[in-house]
């Protein structure tokens, strides 16, 4: 099995509130537990920015659903790369809100101090969501 790694960046569409993004983050967990497809959600009231990791197939198969979800709009693909291992095995989904997504964090991986995710690099994004990542429960 290849292992790969998917970073995107899609807009939200409609009114977010924490109880939408806890429904996502459980549906996504049980259905990504299934397949062994592991990750990590950023989100703003404005961005998704996301990274799935796993075997070709289920990823894809994943980002194919994001493709018609209704949630997103303007879903752009900022990586895509066969893998070794994964950095966030620890969790089939799990999120870090824009509590943690800060002007700091924004300005070392970004040119804005604001999260505009769409206008970052997949390597910027990726080193961003695997710093944030750290904070995190495992």
């Amino acid at each position: 099995m290849v292992l790969v790694r998917l970073i995107y960046a899609s807009s939200v569409v409609g009114n977010f509130g924490k109880s939408d993004l806890e429904q996502i983050v459980a549906r996504a967990s049980e259905n990504n537990g299934k397949l062994n497809v592991t990750g990590v959600l950023g989100f703003s009231q404005s961005f998704f920015l996301q990274c799935l990791e796993g075997s070709r197939s289920a990823v894809n198969g994943i980002y194919r659903k994001i493709l018609n979800d209704k949630r997103h709009s303007d879903v752009e693909i900022l990586g895509y790369e066969e893998i070794s291992q994964r950095d966030f095995a620890s969790w089939h989904m799990t999120y870090i809100g824009e509590i943690h997504i800060n002007r700091h964090i924004n300005l070392k991986y970004s040119d804005s101090s604001n999260f505009t995710p769409h206008k970052m690099s997949g390597l910027s994004a990726y080193r961003m969501l695997k710093e944030l990542a750290l904070e995190l429960p495992r």
